[in-house]
């Protein structure tokens, strides 16, 4: 492997994924382009495949292994092509998206955060320079502020998993509180037999991503097996 891509192997990307694209990487770079950060996607279950974000001063290439790996498609998008770039973290991993000034949205999912924050941060910073013409100035004040926002969203998407009320759950200083949110739901008794088996499976997801305790869910089980 190239030394200058051994440096993309410390926030959990696959080395073989970082392998192979660099492998291909340099015969398409352009004239004085240079990578910048290198995402590879990892999906809850084993990835045979991943796809990858590479991140370079001039734009943004998607990376797709095709025919077992043993080929593999490239689409780039130049800077000035990029509208805005989006971070949403979930429970497993993080959605990466931008959009295009021809109103393109394109998304790679389950892209591990702590890469996911990076490749956020190198895209805002290009599209500062494209926009204002020089290098942002890097400061604390910055950094902490895209750690607040991420984990604002980090909390939020617990909706997913969990259907809740959204009267009130705006507070940014608000936390998350399963039994909380039970009070809040519609009573057990008033839902159907499809409905508390739904809401018995979004619990489970919960325990399994260490959210609530074992005692905690063996509590709301027998109380919904008691309704069905």
């Amino acid at each position: 492997m190239k030394e200058q891509f051994k440096k993309f192997l410390n926030e959990e990307q696959d080395p073989k994924a970082i392998e192979k694209i660099a492998s291909k990487l340099n015969d398409i770079l352009m004239k004085n382009e240079e990578v910048g950060y290198i995402a590879v996607q990892k999906k809850p279950a084993i990835t045979v495949l991943p796809d990858s974000i590479v991140m370079t001063n001039k734009r943004i290439i998607i990376c797709q292994p095709k025919n077992l790996g043993l080929s593999m498609n490239f689409i780039d998008y130049t800077w000035d092509e990029i509208e805005g770039t989006f971070v949403k973290e979930n429970i497993l991993g993080s959605e990466f998206s931008f959009s295009t000034k021809t109103e393109l949205q394109v998304t790679i999912d389950y892209i591990p955060k702590i890469q996911a924050r990076k490749i956020f941060t190198f895209a805002k910073e290009q599209l500062d320079i494209l926009k204002n013409g020089i290098a942002p100035t890097a400061t604390i004040t910055e950094e902490v502020e895209v750690v607040e926002e991420m984990e604002t969203e980090e909390v939020t998407s617990f909706a997913e998993i969990m259907p809740v009320s959204t009267s009130g759950f705006g507070s940014e200083n608000q936390e998350f509180n399963p039994a909380t949110t039970i009070a809040k739901d519609k009573l057990l008794s008033e839902l159907s037999q499809d409905e508390l088996f739904e809401k018995l499976q979004n619990y489970k997801k919960l325990l399994d991503n260490g959210l609530i305790l074992q005692g905690e869910y063996d509590a709301f089980k027998k109380e919904v097996l008691s309704y069905m």
